[in-house]
């Protein structure tokens, strides 16, 4: 049974990375991923205001959000995406896709924390976080780092 277990939830994690690079490829063009490159992947769950559409909050979040935290942090594309089937059929999740592991290791310390590079950069969005959520809330499960080999 634990063998069935495991083998249940590898299969849904290795889902989740295909699904992520397939979608991720596709919005790069030709070019596609580089080694090197580094992915976060994180779940996220929205909590919409009354009368707030979920198409107002992917369009403020695509349009206005995105791209705010693409000139915030050097190196960093980003991508709202959705899933179509499976068993998160609807849900969404955010990919940040930075040049290298150095380029998103420039934020943190050696332990994980945010340095102040990082803190900064969370300070400067912090204005456009706010104007969001004239639309809803959300939050976030996080879920690992790859890198492109």
């Amino acid at each position: 049974m634990y063998q069935t277990f495991v083998k249940t939830t590898f299969m849904k994690k290795i889902k989740i990375i295909i699904t992520v690079l397939l979608l991720t490829n596709f919005s790069f063009g030709q070019a596609g991923f580089q080694k090197g490159n580094l992915f976060g992947l994180h779940l996220v769950t929205v909590n919409l205001k009354p009368n707030a559409t979920i198409d107002q909050f992917k369009t403020f979040f695509t349009d206005k959000v995105i791209p705010e935290y693409e000139k915030t942090w050097v190196g960093l594309k980003g991508y709202l995406v959705r899933s179509v089937r499976g068993e998160y059929k609807n849900s969404f999740a955010i990919v940040w896709l930075f040049e290298s592991e150095a380029a998103r290791d420039r934020y943190f310390n050696a332990d994980g924390t945010m340095n102040e590079l990082e803190k900064a950069a969370n300070e400067k969005v912090k204005p456009i976080e706010e104007e969001l959520k004239k639309y809803g809330a959300y939050t976030i499960q996080y879920k690992d780092d790859w890198v492109v080999q």
